[in-house]
C-alpha cells in the first residue's frame, strides 16, 4: 500500500494522460511546449478524437492507481476504439508503450517521434490496441465492451474486470442486451462498468445524455444494476477524491452480492476550447473531433492550443527531459510496481484430456455431448448458446454449470471472446441461419488477433446447426461462411464434417487449437454413418478420397464439402458411373480452406497435391453446404480444369426441403445432370463398365 494519497495521483496522471493526448493529436514537434508555440511545431491537419480524452484518461486513470493502491487485481477494458490515444499515453508514461515500440522511448526524443506519427502509428494505428495495457477488447465494432468484460470475470473471482463505456456506446443492441445477460453470465463474477455520460455523440446528444440522474437511477435498477452517479466537474481535485471514494466503495461491494455501475457525468470536450472563432465547442457534438482543424490557415488556431495545452500546467508534470516530476513521478512509480497493472492476466490452461473420439458416435447429439463433457473435465470450458440448445437436441447441455444460454448472439460472441482471452476454452453454438449476426464481431476479432501473433489464446470456436437446406425459408443463410473465407485470413477454418464420427473429431481438435477462427457446420439431424477408411487422413490433410466409393483413374471427380453433399455425392456416384460407363471419384472435404493456395491458406493444397487429388483434364464437380462464391473464390482459378460448384441458391418463396435441394440441384438428378453437362461438352471419356469400379 502506498502512503501518498491516491487522489492527487489520479488527478496528476489524468492531467498528464489528456495533456499527452492533446499533443499526440495536433503536435509534430515541441511536445512539452520547452518552446512558445509555433505554426511549425503544429500538424498542418490534425487528425484524431477529442471529445471523449478527458473522460476516458479520468476513469482509466483511477483505474490504474486504485488498482495499484488498494492492491486489487483489476482489469480495464477500454469500450471505444477512438480512445486510443488515451491509451497509447499512459502506454508512453508507464513505458509499456516503449517495450512494445522501442523507438518511443521515455525522453523527449521518443516522445517527438510519437507525437509526430499519431495517427499513423506504425503497427498500432490510432485506434486502441491489444499491444498496450486496456486494449483486450478491440473497439471497431462499438457495443461489446460489457459483454467482452463479462467473459472475462467469469469463473475468476479475484479479478475486478472495468469496462469503460460511452453513453453512446449504451445505444447499441449488444450493450443494451448485455445489461439483461449479466443476470446470467455475470454470476460471481465481479464486473464494475463506468460509463462516461458526457451526454453527445458524433452528431448530436446522447441517448443516455439525456436522462436526468433519477432516470440513471431508475434505468440501472431496472435491468439489476446499482448506479452511483459522479461528476467529473472540470477535473477539480475535489472530483478525484470523489471518483476515488466511490470507485473503491464499488469495488468492495461485491461481496455482498452487488453489482455497481458507475455513472461518470461530465461535458464532451471538457477542459478543451469552450469555443472557437463564436462557436461553442465543449460540452457539443463538435469537441467530438478535434477541435483545431485548421492551425495554418485559421487566425487564431495556433494561440487556441497554446493556451489549450498549457492549462495542463505541463511544466509541473514533466522535467525538460520528459521524466514525471511531482506527483505524476509518484503516480508513475505506483502503478509501475506492478507488473502491467491493466493489462490481461490470462489463466493458466490446463492440460486437455486425451480423449478417444474417433468413432461409435451415431447422432450430432451424441457426438457434440461425448466431446464437451470430456473437455469439461479440464475445468477451463464453457458453452454459449441462444435458447436453442434444446432445438438443437442439446437440452441436457443447458443443465450444465459451464452451459450458458442467452438469446442475443452477439453478446454471446463477446462474452466467449472475453473468456477465451484470458487464456480459457470455449464454444458458441447457434443456427446457420444467424451467423450473420456474428460476422462483424468475428472480423474485429480476426483484426485483434492479428497483433497478438505472438501470444497465441485459444481459438474462438463456432458450432453452427439448422442450415437452410433443412429449415424453412426464414432460416436459410450461410453468408458467415462467405465473409470470412473472403477475408483471406490464415486463421479462419471452415469446418464441413460429414457425419457424426467427423463431427466428434473436428470438435475436439478445434476446441483443442490456438490462434484460429474454427467455425464449423454440422446439420443436427446428421446420423447417416459415411466410408470412414481414410477418416485420418482427411483431417490431417483437409480432404481425402473415400476408397469405398470411388475408382481408380477417375473420369469426374465428386467433391463433398459437409455432410448433406456427402450423402448425395455417395448416393449419386453409382448412378453416375452406371449412365455414363465412367470411373468416378468421391473427395470428402473436411475443411474449406484446404481448396485454397496455400500461400494464404495454411491448409491449402500445393500444386503436387492437386495433381493428386484432382488429375489434369478430368472433370470436378464440387458440391457445397454454403455459397458457390466461396468455393470459387478460394479456388482463384487455380484448378484449370472443368468446373462446376453446386450449392446455396436462396429460394423465391417457401419450398419444400426436396423442391429446394432439386432447384439447387443438390440431390442424386442434379449431381447426374452436372455429369450430363460435362458429357454434352464432350468432357467424360466413358469406358467398358465391366471392372471400371474398383473400390
Amino acid at each position: 500500500m502506498t502512503t501518498a494519497d491516491p487522489s492527487r495521483l489520479a488527478e496528476a496522471l489524468w492531467r498528464a494522460v489528456t495533456y499527452l493526448s492533446v499533443a499526440q493529436v495536433h503536435l509534430q514537434a515541441n511536445p512539452l511546449l520547452t518552446l512558445p508555440l509555433s505554426a511549425e511545431h503544429v500538424k498542418p491537419r490534425p487528425a484524431g478524437h477529442w471529445g471523449t480524452v478527458p473522460g476516458t484518461a479520468f476513469a482509466l486513470s483511477h483505474v490504474a492507481v486504485a488498482g495499484a493502491t488498494a492492491e486489487l487485481d483489476v482489469m480495464p477494458v477500454i469500450g471505444a476504439g477512438h480512445a486510443g490515444v488515451v491509451q497509447s499515453s499512459l502506454a508512453w508514461l508507464t513505458g509499456a508503450l516503449a517495450r512494445v515500440r522501442p523507438e518511443f522511448s521515455t525522453d523527449v526524443a521518443g516522445l517527438t517521434r510519437l507525437v509526430r506519427s499519431f495517427p499513423q502509428v506504425s503497427g498500432l494505428g490510432a485506434e486502441v490496441s491489444p499491444l498496450l495495457p486496456g486494449g483486450a477488447y478491440l473497439g471497431g465494432q462499438l457495443g461489446g465492451a460489457l459483454a467482452f468484460a463479462l467473459g472475462a470475470a467469469l469463473d475468476a473471482p479475484d479479478r475486478l474486470v472495468v469496462p469503460i463505456l460511452g453513453d453512446g456506446e449504451c445505444e447499441t443492441p449488444t450493450t443494451a442486451a448485455a445489461w439483461l445477460a449479466a443476470r446470467t453470465i455475470a454470476g460471481r463474477s465481479k464486473v464494475l462498468p463506468i460509463i462516461h455520460v458526457n451526454g453527445q455523440r458524433m452528431g448530436g446528444p446522447s441517448l443516455l445524455g439525456t436522462m436526468g440522474d433519477y432516470e440513471l437511477r431508475a434505468y440501472a435498477r431496472g435491468l439489476g444494476w446499482q448506479p452511483i452517479i459522479t461528476h467529473a466537474e472540470q477535473g477539480q481535485l475535489e472530483a478525484h477524491h470523489d471518483f476515488h471514494d466511490r470507485f473503491l466503495t464499488a469495488a468492495t461491494s461485491f461481496d455482498n452480492g452487488g453489482r455497481p455501475v458507475i455513472f461518470l457525468r461530465c461535458a464532451k470536450g471538457f477542459t478543451g476550447p469552450t469555443t472557437l472563432a463564436g462557436t461553442s465547442i465543449e460540452g457539443t457534438w463538435r469537441s467530438h473531433k478535434t477541435p483545431i482543424n485548421d492551425p495554418h490557415g485559421a487566425s487564431g488556431q495556433v494561440t487556441a492550443l497554446a493556451d489549450w495545452l498549457a492549462s495542463y500546467r505541463p511544466e509541473q508534470l514533466f522535467t525538460s527531459a520528459a521524466a514525471p516530476a511531482g506527483p505524476l513521478a509518484d503516480a508513475v512509480h505506483t502503478i509501475g510496481k506492478r507488473d502491467h497493472p491493466t493489462a490481461v492476466t490470462p489463466v493458466t490452461n490446463p492440460q486437455v484430456p486425451n480423449h478417444e473420439l474417433s468413432g461409435g458416435h451415431k447422432s450430432f447429439a451424441q457426438a457434440v455431448t461425448t466431446v464437451l463433457r470430456a473437455h469439461a473435465q479440464a475445468g477451463d470450458l464453457r458453452l454459449f448458446s441462444p435458447d436453442e440448445l434444446a432445438s438443437n437436441r442439446l437440452a441436457h447441455l443447458a443443465e450444465e454449470p459451464w452451459s450458458i444460454e442467452v438469446l442475443a448472439e452477439e453478446v454471446l460472441l463477446q462474452a466467449l471472446a472475453g473468456w477465451t482471452a484470458t487464456g480459457r476454452r470455449g464454444l458458441l453454438i447457434s443456427y446457420d441461419a444467424f451467423g450473420p449476426l456474428l460476422g462483424a464481431g468475428l472480423i474485429q476479432l480476426l483484426k485483434h488477433r492479428r497483433l497478438l501473433q505472438n501470444t497465441p489464446l485459444p481459438s474462438i470456436n463456432v458450432l453452427l446447426t439448422s442450415y437452410g437446406w433443412h429449415n424453412t425459408y426464414t432460416h436459410g443463410d450461410p453468408s458467415l461462411a462467405t465473409t470470412l473465407l473472403g477475408t483471406r485470413d490464415p486463421a479462419v477454418r471452415v469446418l464441413v464434417p460429414a457425419d457424426p464420427a467427423r463431427l466428434a473429431v473436428t470438435l475436439d481438435e478445434a476446441l483443442g487449437s490456438t490462434g484460429r477462427v474454427n467455425v464449423i457446420v454440422a446439420g443436427k439431424h446428421g446420423t447417416a454413418s459415411l466410408p470412414p477408411a481414410a477418416t485420418s487422413q482427411e483431417f490431417e490433410q483437409g480432404l481425402a478420397v473415400w476408397p469405398a466409393v470411388s475408382d481408380a483413374n477417375p473420369d469426374l471427380v465428386i467433391v463433398a464439402a459437409g455432410d448433406l453433399p456427402a450423402q448425395v455425392a455417395c448416393q449419386a456416384a453409382p448412378a453416375i458411373r452406371r449412365r455414363h460407363h465412367i470411373r468416378v471419384s468421391v473427395i470428402g472435404v473436411n475443411d474449406l480452406t484446404t481448396l485454397g493456395h496455400p500461400a494464404t491458406w495454411p491448409r491449402g493444397m500445393s500444386d503436387a497435391d492437386l495433381e493428386r487429388y484432382l488429375p489434369v483434364g478430368v472433370p470436378v464437380l464440387i458440391a457445397t453446404l454454403g455459397h458457390p462464391a466461396a468455393i470459387w473464390g478460394l479456388l482463384e482459378g487455380r484448378l484449370h480444369r472443368p468446373v462446376q460448384v453446386i450449392g446455396w441458391q436462396e429460394p423465391p418463396h417457401p419450398l419444400t426441403q426436396h423442391e429446394l435441394a432439386a432447384t439447387a440441384g443438390m440431390d442424386t438428378a442434379g449431381f447426374t445432370a452436372a455429369a450430363d453437362r460435362f458429357a454434352a461438352a464432350g468432357l467424360l471419356r466413358p469406358i467398358s463398365h465391366q471392372g471400371a469400379h474398383l473400390g
